[in-house]
């Protein structure tokens, strides 16, 4: 058969014009679903319980998401297993944007740990949206402890050797990896009970069966303005403006002592990168509102509002950071 190369230009003008055709489809869509997302409700998914810092800043989160977007922004509390009964949920959920994790950044990063088979990486795994705010944590004690000061505890901690109980929002969680750092670093004996979240904890903490706690600022600001609970030491390299009377670590005699929470807000993997963005820039505006600004602050936080690129590589690097700690033994989850 004779070579027809008019035959041959025709195939070629034929296949460019189908895909820039298919590729106009394609963008036209994407931009069809831009200007209709979103158009229901958005579900926030936290990792505890409600009360806790993590679910007070979902509630900030979805006041100003909503805002935003002009759609109903619903919280829904879905607590155990250290994050990961709402992690593998949002895991599970279609990647369309309208069901999002809140979770602290101890829940996402011990994940790992706690299954080891899983092979979960939290900087793949799930897509990273939003960073709403970072907040140190506080050593804190019942009033009926007999200490004013670091000093005074590490002193009775060692007086009275297997008589400090201390309580965690589980196995892994922050406040557990928190005073178990501080125990070691102080050669204080505590003993850790874990609860499936951090209200059961802060219960039995408040009724005096638990000798001390660390926490955010969040979590136990109305209990120090009442005088419930003594605030010892704020981690971080300066005191909270709403606590200015509360030494640092460092300025308490443990400046080897460091925890911080931040807050995460994530999507299912797959979840198209320009719908992440989407979000990451109305939740950006949102937390640009002096008003979330101030009801981030009053529970102890700073905003940070990264982007999602900035939070892969918040993650990544804190990751390395806790494999250290299990290599130490400051985190043991038995």
């Amino acid at each position: 058969m004779p070579f027809n190369i008019g035959a041959c230009l025709q195939i070629i003008w034929f296949v460019k014009t189908t895909l820039a055709a298919l590729a106009c489809l394609c963008m036209s869509t994407w931009a069809l679903a831009q200007t209709s997302f979103p158009n229901r409700p958005i579900r926030l998914i936290v990792d505890s319980v409600p009360g806790g810092t993590t679910d007070l800043m979902a509630r900030i989160a979805a006041d100003g998401l909503s805002q935003q977007t002009g759609v109903s922004v619903v919280v829904e509390n879905r607590a155990g297993a250290t994050g990961t009964v709402a992690m593998d949920f949002v895991m599970k959920s279609p990647a369309d944007g309208y069901t999002l994790l809140v979770c602290a950044n101890g829940n996402l990063l011990i994940k790992p740990f706690m299954d080891k088979t899983s092979g979960f990486d939290p900087a793949t795994d799930l897509s990273p949206v939003f960073i709403t705010s970072d907040s140190p944590h506080l050593i804190v004690v019942g009033k009926n402890i007999p200490v004013n000061d670091m000093a005074g505890f590490l002193a009775y901690g060692k007086a009275n050797p297997g008589k400090i109980f201390y309580g965690s929002a589980g196995l892994g969680s922050q406040p557990h990896i928190s005073v178990s750092q501080l125990g070691k670093l102080t050669d204080v004996k505590v003993t850790h009970v874990p609860y499936k979240g951090l209200g059961g904890a802060m219960t039995d903490f408040l009724a005096g069966r638990l000798q001390v706690m660390s926490t955010s600022l969040g979590t136990v600001r109305p209990y120090i303005k009442g005088g419930e609970v003594k605030a010892l030491a704020v981690s971080g390299k300066r005191r909270l403006a709403a606590l200015p009377d509360v030494p640092t670590a460092a300025e308490a005699g443990v400046p080897g002592w460091s925890m911080s929470a931040w807050f995460g807000i994530f999507a299912p993997k797959n979840t198209p990168p320009e719908l992440v963005k989407l979000l990451n820039d109305k939740l950006n505006l949102a937390f640009e509102d002096s008003k979330i600004r101030q009801k981030v602050f009053d529970v102890g936080g700073e905003v940070v509002t990264d982007s999602p690129a900035a939070l892969v590589e918040r993650i990544r690097a804190e990751h390395k950071t806790y494999v250290q700690l299990f290599k130490e033994g400051v985190i043991t989850l038995e």
